[in-house]
């Protein structure tokens, strides 16, 4: 199988953004948004999906954090896909729940080349510090559309938005690493059409 990596640079008029990702890591990350939650999801992410994951993004915080964090979502997105190649000796689903505290979030993941995200995140605070909690749905919404993947992530309960956001991500993480893992049954596509 192909070194799974990929590099994604986006420059627009609101953001500058380049992303580097490595399926076959170990969660190392370096990782510089400008915006210190989502720095700090974004490393919860990669250290469970154990991707190798680099971020360096500058754009309009003054205005927003919403285009810095869609358009990071976007990057991860076509990064992801551009390392899958053609999905072969994938496992293809990945599933996984993960309590943190009182908080129990789970996710789902199909990388099956349609892009869909179920986001069923209810939470009583809408900010974290200065990071609006929508946001997240947003950058999920942005990977799911990009990697052309299917996201289903639920938070079952939970009190503290910090902790109920973690578990969320953390969630992600561990479904996307098991959807991405190389499948020692299966070298060929892992669909009935023969393609993904």
């Amino acid at each position: 199988m192909k070194n799974r990596t990929a590099v994604v640079n986006r420059r627009t008029t609101e953001t500058s953004i380049k992303l580097k990702l490595g399926l076959d890591g170990t969660g190392r990350t370096r990782i510089s948004t400008g915006i210190a939650f989502f720095d700090h999801m974004l490393e919860l992410l990669a250290r469970h999906a154990s991707i190798d994951l680099e971020v360096g993004a500058s754009g309009d915080l003054d205005v927003d954090y919403h285009h810095t964090v869609e358009d990071i979502g976007i990057c991860f997105g076509e990064a992801l896909k551009a390392a899958l190649g053609e999905k072969k000796g994938i496992r293809r689903f990945g599933s996984a729940w993960i309590p943190m505290d009182e908080a129990l979030a789970s996710a789902a993941i199909d990388l099956c080349g349609r892009g869909l995200l179920v986001y069923r995140v209810k939470m009583r605070r809408i900010k974290i510090g200065d990071f609006n909690t929508a946001l997240a749905r947003e950058f999920f919404r942005a990977v799911a559309d990009h990697a052309f993947a299917v996201v289903h992530l639920d938070l079952s309960y939970g009190d503290d938005p910090h902790h109920c956001l973690e578990a969320v991500f953390k969630a992600c993480g561990r479904a996307l690493r098991s959807a991405v893992e190389k499948d020692p049954r299966s070298a060929g596509v892992p669909s009935t059409k023969g393609r993904l």
